[in-house]
């Protein structure tokens, strides 16, 4: 709590010493945008098999937990065990990745909804795999 705390004062120190201002409001296609996006991201960061090799020093493998998700545990203790808790978590990881929408949005609207709308489609496009799977086996 203490290292987002510190990230999220740095990033609101260099927002003010760049001279960007926060939007009085987010709209809400901007919010349903860095919604999806951030529970891709999420998920992607802490159940996704190409993203293990990044969890590996903090976890070992348990099997898996779903379609093409990993179950880990934790492993070690102090902040090895506090980063594998928090990347191994698609809740705790996703305050992390709306709040860098949230920057990105403030500092380069065009890139961030460009990133979040690629990772809206793919969540999209997993909903229309699970979907697809789903009918196939209702047909057999």
């Amino acid at each position: 709590m203490g290292t987002y705390a510190a990230a999220v004062g740095a990033g609101a120190l260099a927002l003010r010493a760049s001279g960007k201002q926060l939007p009085e409001r987010v709209s809400a296609a901007d919010l349903a945008l860095m919604s999806v996006a951030t529970h891709k991201l999420s998920r992607l960061i802490a159940k996704d098999p190409v993203t293990s090799p990044l969890r590996a020093p903090f976890t070992k493998f348990a099997g898996t937990s779903g379609e093409a998700e990993l179950a880990e545990e934790v492993r070690g203790s102090g902040p090895r065990k506090a980063l594998g808790e928090l990347v191994t978590c698609p809740f705790c990881i996703g305050q992390w990745a709306a709040t860098g929408f949230a920057f990105g949005l403030v500092v380069a609207p065009r890139a961030t909804r460009m990133a979040a709308a690629v990772l809206t489609a793919v969540t999209a496009a997993d909903v229309m795999q699970l979907g697809y799977a789903k009918l196939e086996e209702a047909a057999t």
